[in-house]
């Protein structure tokens, strides 16, 4: 692999990593005004869990695709699978 490609696909990991960092901010700052919100406005009906809940669900999924299946989803993986393909084709 070329000094290039190291750079390009380490540029590409950092983006992804800021980007979740961002999501993660988000959540936190405007699910803690949704909460305030519910205090103040709506304090006997609780209805900001049901916006937490499913943005946590969204936020999972970005933290498994950046953390943990973040090998299986590059370009090199997905490059090595089509070599494998096209081998097994040829046979």
């Amino acid at each position: 692999m070329s000094e290039d490609d190291l750079r390009r696909r380490a540029e590409k990991r950092a983006d992804e990593k800021i980007g979740f960092y961002r999501h993660l901010y988000s959540f936190i700052g405007v699910n803690i005004m949704f909460i305030v919100m519910n205090l103040v406005f709506s304090p006997g009906e609780w209805w900001f869990y049901w916006i937490t809940g499913f943005w946590a669900i969204g936020l999972i999924g970005h933290f498994l695709k950046v953390f943990v299946f973040a090998e299986k989803l590059d370009d090199n993986h997905r490059n090595k699978m089509i070599e494998k393909e096209m081998e097994k084709m040829k046979k």
